[in-house]
Formats: structure tokens, sequence, C-alpha cells
């Protein structure tokens, strides 16, 4: 019996002394990268992050592991490309319409060309930069882009024309300023999230945005008409430090380039899908939405030419064929019209 007993002991520590060797083994090929993003968890940003962290976890079995930090927590907005840049995160989202200076070529999306939703918008955009692939990326590698659904006003008082918006003080960012201006209504900029209590206090009188905040950030409590122009979009880009990127394996690298294009267009699927929610949902809250005839949508556009003229004027100072961009734009949503 007692030569039993230490048959099974030496077995058992055996498999003991083995076990963390297999389990080392199965460690050693992984890879953890930390993924910064700048809005709140629930927003549509954060929503897509965690759907591509959940791809890629699963299509590497488990050889990638991606840690997400919303919120601002790893880096703030305007510091997300630098930051990944330097290493400060592996992975980072940036709104490029933030430092419109920085991104002429993939910015030129926010253009008042008449994109019509953001499926159409995050494919644009994707094939874009694909087409032209901008210098201003030459230090990362890119591995999605995407933009929102088209900016709309949501404001404390009906916007029903051109009068009605002459004075308004408007939240906005980026380029949404030369729109507002070409409109004659005031641009403020500031946080999104800092908004809610700028509304409470009169501080401005409405936003210029997409309507998926009328529920996700509750604006339909202080915004109870919403004027719907479908102007611009707002272009965001998912890029990965360099060196991380090469330390990764070919399969793996090739799981996240065979995700890229694929994750813009269910991006783009979700956003439209979310803003319709959110409409469905402020109606029923008391908004009204303010939509625009055919001559009316006209006599909004007009104004707007000359933003797009301008670009193209700045554009060429900078090198690029600003003219071949805003054709290759409109040929790109013509062709997904189709």
């Amino acid at each position: 019996m007692k030569q039993l007993q230490c048959v099974v002991f030496a077995a058992v520590a055996a498999v003991m002394l083995v076990l963390p060797c297999f389990t080392a083994d199965a460690r050693a090929g992984s890879v953890t990268l930390n993924y910064a993003n700048f809005p709140p968890a629930p927003t549509f940003p954060c929503v897509q992050m965690e759907r591509w962290k959940t791809q890629v976890e699963k299509r590497t079995e488990g050889q990638v592991r991606i840690n997400t930090f919303p919120g601002g927590t790893l880096l703030g907005a305007k510091g997300m490309m630098d930051g990944v840049i330097a290493g400060q995160a592996d992975i980072g989202c940036l709104c490029m319409a933030y430092q419109p200076g920085r991104f002429t070529v993939t910015n030129a999306v926010s253009l008042p060309l008449g994109i019509p939703d953001s499926k159409t918008g995050s494919v644009v955009l994707f094939d874009l930069y694909n087409r032209y692939k901008p210098a201003a990326f030459d230090k990362v590698k890119v591995l999605t882009m995407f933009t929102t659904a088209p900016a709309n006003i949501m404001a404390k008082g009906p916007v029903r024309n051109l009068d009605d918006i002459r004075g308004l003080d408007l939240r906005a960012s980026g380029g949404a300023a030369d729109i507002l201006k070409a409109w004659g209504a005031n641009q403020i900029g500031m946080p999104m999230s800092a908004t809610p209590e700028a509304l409470q206090k009169g501080v401005v009188q409405g936003l210029f945005s997409s309507l998926e905040v009328m529920k996700d950030l509750k604006f339909a409590d202080d915004c109870k008409y919403v004027t719907m122009t479908n102007t611009v979009v707002y272009p965001f880009a998912v890029v990965m430090n360099q060196s991380k990127w090469d330390a990764l394996s070919p399969e793996v690298q090739k799981v996240m380039m065979d995700l890229a294009r694929e994750q813009a267009e269910w991006t783009g699927a979700y956003m439209d899908g979310h803003v319709e929610n959110a409409v469905a949902w402020s109606k029923n809250r008391g908004v009204e939405f303010i939509a625009l005839d055919d001559q009316q949508r006209e006599g909004w556009q007009e104004p707007l030419a000359p933003i797009i003229e301008e670009w193209i004027k700045k554009a060429r100072g900078k090198g690029f064929d600003g003219g071949g961009i805003v054709d290759t734009i409109s040929g790109m949503i013509d062709k997904q019209g189709k």
C-alpha cells in the first residue's frame, strides 16, 4: 500500500513540475496590447473598439489580448496620435477633425460634399486613405477608419430657416466652424462632455453634431428641436504604434488587416442604426424634427460652396491636389449610392 502511495505521489509531483512549463509555453507567444480611446464607454467609437477587440482575440485564438481604455483614461483626444507614436498606448482612436491642419487629405471627407450616412462616409474615408496613403500616417499603422453620421442642428428653439440660425451660439468642433459661420451662427468650441451644462446655463443654445448624442448624452432633454441639415461627417482613425506592429507575427498582422475594411463597414452600419434608435427615442420625449424640402436644402447648401473652394486652394498651397481629392470623394460617394 505504501509503495502504491509513493507511486501516486511521484506521478502527481511530476505533473505539477511539468504543468508550469506548458503554461509558460502557451503564454510565450501571446501579446497584450493597450487600446486608448477618448469618448465615454457607451459612445459609438468605444462600441466599435470593443467589437474590434473581441474579433481580434477570437480570430487570433487568444494569441492577442487587448486592454481597452475609454473616456480618456490613458490618452486624451488631442494627444492621441502623438501618444501612440511615443508608445504611451499601443493603439489609439482619434478624431481627425480635432487637428484639421495635420490630416489634410482624410479631413476632406468633412467638407459639405453630401455624404448621406455613416456607412457611406466610413467606406469612403477608408478607401480615400488607401488611395492616397497620406504622409500624416507614416509613423503609425492604420488599422481602420470610420466616420460619424452627418451633423444636424440640435437647439432649444426651432430653426426652420437661415434667418432662425443667425446669431445662435452652437457647440461644434473642427471644420464645422466654417459651416456655422457661413450660415450666420457662432461656433463655440468645448468638449462634448461640457455641453449639457453649457446648454442649461445658456452659454450655448444648441449644438451641431450627429444625432446619436440626443440619446447617449441625453441632449433630448434640453434640445427640443432638430433641424435635419445632414451636412457633414467627422472622420476617425484607429492607429497602432509602428514598433508594436512590426513586432507582431505575420499571422496576427493578417488578421488585423483582413478586419480593417470590415470594421469600417461594421462601424458605419452600427452608427446609422444607433442614430435611427436615438431619433425614435427623442421623438418619444417630445423632440420635433424639422425636415427641409429640396428648395430649402439648396438654400442651406449654397453658402457652403466657398468652403469647398477655399479648402481646395489651401490644399494646393500645401502641395496636395485639392480638386482631385474632392472629385475622388464625390466619385466614391456616387459609387456607394449605386
